[in-house]
């Protein structure tokens, strides 16, 4: 199953946002409206939302084109990957793209709530300062 958000413009170099998405502690900023818990963990970070079960996510790789988000779970097998895409020195067009592999069952269940997910985080980045 492939997501993908829009395309959006970012005000901030692909290397400041590169590092900025480094931190697990920045990903808070990120969360959509009805976060109700958030855990930062060395190499990622845990969260749950009104509403969907709690996800953990271990930042995977992150450079100056990207940065790869992958489920810490060993029984859901996805990535969340943020694309960076310079445009001069202060601004970064990016794209959320989401990759997993599950059964048919699982994925009507968890299509639509990802979609919005993803629709949330690209819209929470481009309002970011």
């Amino acid at each position: 199953m492939n997501l993908e958000g829009r395309k959006i413009i970012v005000n901030k170099s692909s290397k400041d946002l590169s590092e900025l998405l480094r931190s697990p502690e920045n990903y808070k900023e990120f969360m959509p409206d009805g976060l109700q818990k958030f855990e930062t963990r060395e190499d990622g970070f845990k969260f749950g939302l009104q509403g969907m079960p709690e996800i953990a996510l271990k930042i995977d790789e992150v450079t100056d084109e990207k940065a790869v988000l992958r489920s810490a779970s060993s029984s859901l097998d996805f990535t969340l990957t943020a694309t960076l895409r310079p445009l001069n020195e202060t601004q970064t067009e990016a794209q959320m793209l989401f990759e997993g592999k599950f059964n048919p069952f699982i994925k009507m269940m968890v299509e639509k709530p990802l979609q919005n997910f993803i629709n949330a985080l690209t819209d929470k980045i481009e309002a970011y300062k």
